[in-house]
């Protein structure tokens, strides 16, 4: 099982990581061959630290190998005051998956960038930190990737909410069926539409 293969590889490497600062969630069906399965591991907040070495476990051991970093995403839980991050990770060697993840303190989400183990978290990291604020130490250039530079907040979380105006221009648009209202209002009130051929009359004379 691959958790139990990240547990013995975590305490081979002489981590130090705390009893329980990695826990095994759940299985799901995987991308790879049939029948495979895709662990779900969370890594304890207070271990976030350790995050680079526990990732470097994961890439490196033969065992697990997972070379590629397929996404990187995060959610904002407001009622339980964290920010989660979610690490998708996929094995070409051995075509099985895995997530991590791990909770961060809304008030300062911090976390080590994984950026020097997967060079394509760099894109990924910078769109956490523009949409919900999560700093990733040792990112080469964060800043923001969606965003303007000087935009005010982050638009993906919960509380978030939008300026009625940026640099004097709305931020708002008008809905589809409002313009579609209007547009069937100007029609109905504009010239009446070009006749067709006209139709005999009662006489059968024509018009």
């Amino acid at each position: 099982m691959i958790f139990e293969r990240l547990l013995e590889s975590v305490r081979q490497a002489g981590l130090g990581l705390a009893d329980g600062a990695l826990t095994f969630e759940d299985e799901t069906p995987g991308e790879g061959h049939a029948g495979a399965r895709d662990a779900c591991v969370r890594l304890a907040q207070g271990a976030a630290a350790a995050l680079p070495d526990v990732m470097k476990r994961l890439r490196d051991e033969p065992a697990l190998a997972f070379d590629f970093l397929q996404n990187l995403t995060a959610v904002d839980w407001i009622k339980r005051d964290a920010i989660e991050l979610v690490y998708h990770l996929f094995s070409y060697q051995h075509r099985h998956g895995i997530a991590l993840k791990v909770d961060l303190p809304r008030a300062a989400p911090r976390v080590p960038s994984v950026t020097p183990l997967w060079p394509s978290a760099n894109w990924m990291e910078r769109e956490q930190y523009d949409l919900l604020g999560v700093v990733f130490e040792g990112h080469p250039d964060l800043r923001r990737l969606l965003m303007p530079d000087d935009w005010v907040g982050h638009p993906m979380r919960k509380d978030y909410r939008e300026p009625k105006a940026y640099r004097g221009m709305p931020t708002s648009r008008p809905s589809p069926l409002d313009l579609l209202q209007t547009f069937d209002r100007a029609h109905a009130t504009g010239p009446a539409a070009v006749r067709g051929p006209a139709g005999p009359t009662k006489d059968g004379s024509g018009t």
